[in-house]
């Protein structure tokens, strides 16, 4: 085989060198292509991909903030266990929907939701301004407008999700975003395909109508019974010995 010249990897890596080559890296821990393999060194991760020293030790220290890395005396720079790895980090989450899912990461996804979204929703039905409820709204039309081909029904319900984490009147809620909109897309790509479902239109309308109406129990209760739909389909799932593909998918 053909070994890629360096100026060709290098291109390949973007403008911003830096980061292309933590996005190229970090994939490739993420996803699996180093499992089983020693990580290379600085020097030898700098001739692969064509880049000087500085740009990879930039790139290493990067991947090493985000939990996944670690340099060691006389070990060098290994690869931590995806327990040491931060799920917050926008590029984490990223990289983890190009990796071969499991049920058991699928229904971690989907605990997570479960602790966040209905108090969300509870805090949105107290708190929402106006333009909170209608950035919800705006969600759900979406979500309408996705049943007639309108629009992209796994974009219109992530939009339905976030829109209630904004809304909520709490900082630190509003910063699950990327971590519900990642869990989102993994379970719609389970349960879809697994299930043939799409979202249910009335129970998000439901969510939509409870905070409107400021009845916080209602819009808590709903969108738990939505998350729960979700995770019985995965256990469901589970117990049939049903193997995730990146194709496959349940709209919640």
């Amino acid at each position: 085989m053909i070994e890629p010249k360096p100026t060709k990897v290098r291109t390949a890596l973007g403008r911003n060198l830096t980061y292309g080559m933590l996005d190229t890296v970090g994939r490739a821990i993420v996803t699996g292509h180093y499992d089983g393999k020693r990580f290379p060194t600085e020097a030898e991760l700098a001739t692969e991909h064509g880049v000087s020293r500085s740009v990879t030790r930039e790139a290493v220290k990067m991947l090493t903030a985000k939990g996944l890395l670690s340099a060691r005396p006389r070990q060098g720079t290994i690869i931590q266990p995806n327990t040491a790895w931060n799920l917050f980090d926008t590029d984490v989450l990223r990289w983890l929907l190009e990796r071969q899912f499991t049920l058991p990461l699928l229904r971690s996804f989907n605990e997570l939701r479960l602790a966040v979204e209905p108090m969300a929703a509870q805090l949105a039905a107290m708190h929402a301004t106006s333009e909170g409820v209608a950035m919800i709204a705006a969600g759900y039309a979406r979500m309408e407008a996705a049943e007639r081909g309108d629009d992209d029904a796994l974009d219109a319900d992530i939009a339905f999700h976030v829109a209630i984490l904004r809304a909520c009147d709490n900082p630190f809620f509003a910063q699950f975003e990327d971590l519900v909109s990642t869990a989102l897309r993994t379970s719609i790509r389970f349960t879809n395909r697994f299930k043939g479902r799409s979202a249910s239109l009335p129970a998000h309308k439901a969510v939509l109508e409870a905070i409107a109406a400021r009845d916080s129990g209602s819009a808590s209760a709903t969108i738990r019974s939505i998350i729960e739909d979700v995770m019985i389909l995965i256990r469901q799932a589970e117990s049939e010995g049903a193997v995730v593909d990146r194709g496959a998918a349940v709209l919640g």
